[in-house]
């Protein structure tokens, strides 16, 4: 049962795609960020799969300041060897750019308030590419609602910048699970260690962990470095921790 829904930000109106079971019960909640490439199809598949688990799914367009998600997504079939690439080269990297840590905090506050008028609390986030990043800063930003995040192929998420993700895990109080791409630039051996070394002195449980042979954006079955695999590990990976947590 999904749909997609408009949420009032401070800059203006966003969408949002908002599945849910349907079976009209009351669910935990779950905030799906997206990846770089945007709020399209794929995304709407995944949030559609992990909302048969028993969870009301929300997944914002976080580009919102950008245009609409029509307006911003691929003309071209991301599947083509090659394509991909040309895509990103595009001025994705400007938009990500774009959504500094003051503009996607003050959007997450609209995002768990929009969740929780169709959700219950205890909620979980889960994230994928630059939307791990999001998620990890989520579960900092409430820890008495967040307890649970997932990241995957997330890109960024230790850096030598005060406003790194990984230094708001010392006011989380969430389990995390994260699935790194396998040889990822964007977060490379040492940021993983760095990663784990953060949530071990957070005290926070966790799973930190390399997808052998996956590429980053690995999840994404409309692109060439989809990986099934790695998704299903993935997925299987997320609805366990979600069980536990909500």
């Amino acid at each position: 049962m999904g749909q997609i829904i408009e949420i009032q930000t401070a800059d203006g109106p966003a969408e949002a795609y908002l599945t849910r079971p349907g079976d009209g019960a009351e669910h935990p909640g779950v905030l799906f960020y997206i990846d770089a490439i945007g709020l399209r199809p794929r995304i709407e598949e995944m949030a559609d799969r992990i909302a048969s688990w028993g969870y009301v799914v929300l997944a914002p367009n976080v580009f919102h300041r950008d245009g609409r998600a029509a307006d911003l997504a691929p003309t071209e079939d991301l599947t083509v060897p090659g394509n991909r690439e040309k895509f990103f080269a595009g001025g994705v990297a400007d938009r990500v750019a774009a959504l500094t840590p003051e503009r996607s905090d003050a959007d997450a506050r609209r995002w768990v308030s929009a969740l929780l008028e169709h959700a219950r609390s205890p909620i979980g986030v889960t994230g994928y590419c630059m939307g791990a990043r999001l998620a990890t800063r989520a579960a900092g930003l409430f820890p008495d609602l967040v307890a649970a995040v997932g990241g995957f192929h997330g890109g960024g998420l230790v850096t030598d910048d005060p406003s790194s993700p990984h230094l708001g895990l010392a006011g989380a109080r969430a389990e995390f699970v994260y699935g790194h791409a396998d040889g990822d630039r964007s977060m490379p051996p040492e940021a993983i260690a760095a990663l784990g070394d953060a949530l071990v002195s957070a005290g926070l449980a966790h799973t930190n962990e390399v997808y052998a042979g996956a590429r980053h954006g690995y999840t994404m079955s409309d692109t060439s470095v989809y990986d099934e695999a790695a998704t299903e590990r993935h997925f299987a990976a997320l609805r366990d921790l979600f069980a536990r947590t909500l």
